[in-house]
């Protein structure tokens, strides 16, 4: 059995998370504790008891759900006296959870890693005025024919309006990210050449789009002071869908990330040509073990939450 471990993004998060895995295992609390000493907030509060809305702001969602990822990995190497090396062969995380993975993998501190995931959330937020921006997932076109979906919403739209393809996550489900009416005629397009679906996503900005250019030069500057090592296994990039363990190419990827597509598709099919043929996802929800049957059906997929998980889990090793 050769495994990955990936870690979720935004949109898999959910109130109580963490809450029965800082109950039971103090490595878990210690994550918890020190994410919010870090971040001056008490954020496991918000995890534990929400509320929802105050847990779905992206500078919470991002390293509320980082946290939970981490500390699962943390208990894992306690309570089976392993490192991450000895349970995966690579690490790989959707958006956000490229940083959950490089925490994981011990690339970044977890300290480094809270505050970027903070900085990051907020700056995305702030890049475009609320109402300005906007998602929509396309259901059954391929990445090339929603890239032509995409330009053409642009070309007939006002000058200046972004349409970009932001996620290609699973074969007949990508997602455009940009400017409200250029995505709006971007669903419309859709429709009129034979999508089976087009949904606008309840999301508080377009993320992985141009417009998204103020947040990336905010965490060039961020990245510039950060120190990065080598992370202990390789780790998938979103922008590349290509494994990556050099520290300075990790950091020129996280600030090209902001704007760029995540590759997941790809990145999936990567590490089953490398030989993977299970995905472990580390984190809340199962978002990923879903895309991973999409992708391939001979791909094995479990998910790790809860005590029940775990010890499922270090009782297949």
């Amino acid at each position: 059995m050769t495994r990955a471990f990936v870690f979720p993004g935004q949109g898999s998060q959910a109130v109580g998370m963490g809450k029965e895995l800082a109950d039971a295992f103090p490595e878990a609390r210690l994550v918890f504790e020190e994410v919010d000493e870090t971040l001056k907030q008490n954020l496991s509060k918000v995890m534990f008891e929400g509320p929802d809305d105050q847990l779905r702001l992206t500078a919470n969602a991002q390293p509320a759900l980082m946290a939970m990822s981490v500390a699962i990995v943390r208990i894992l190497e306690k309570e089976g006296n392993v490192t991450l090396p000895d349970m995966a062969s690579f690490v790989a995380g959707h958006s956000l959870g490229e940083y959950s993975a490089l925490a994981a993998a011990g690339a970044l501190s977890l300290a480094d890693t809270a505050s970027l995931l903070k900085l990051r959330g907020t700056t995305m937020q702030l890049a475009v005025p609320v109402g300005e921006g906007a998602m929509a997932a396309l259901m059954g076109p391929t990445v090339e024919e929603t890239e032509e979906i995409a330009a053409a919403a642009v070309e007939a739209g006002t000058e200046g309006e972004v349409c970009d393809v932001a996620n290609d996550n699973a074969p007949g489900q990508v997602v455009v990210s940009g400017s409200t009416k250029a995505v709006e005629r971007a669903v419309e397009i859709g429709a009129e050449r034979g999508a089976k679906r087009s949904v606008m996503l309840p999301v508080s900005a377009p993320f992985h789009c141009a417009l998204m250019q103020p947040a990336a030069d905010a965490m060039e500057k961020a990245l510039a002071e950060t120190i990065i090592a080598p992370p202990s296994v390789p780790i998938i990039a979103n922008i590349s869908a290509d494994e990556v363990r050099d520290p300075e190419t990790v950091r020129t990827n996280l600030v090209s990330q902001v704007t760029a597509r995540v590759r997941w598709r790809e990145s999936v099919v990567f590490l089953k040509d490398r030989g993977v043929d299970t995905l472990v996802e580390v984190g809340a929800g199962k978002v990923l073990s879903g895309l991973a049957r999409r992708i391939d059906r001979e791909l094995s997929s479990t998910s790790i939450q809860g005590h029940e998980d775990i010890e499922a889990f270090l009782g297949s090793l």
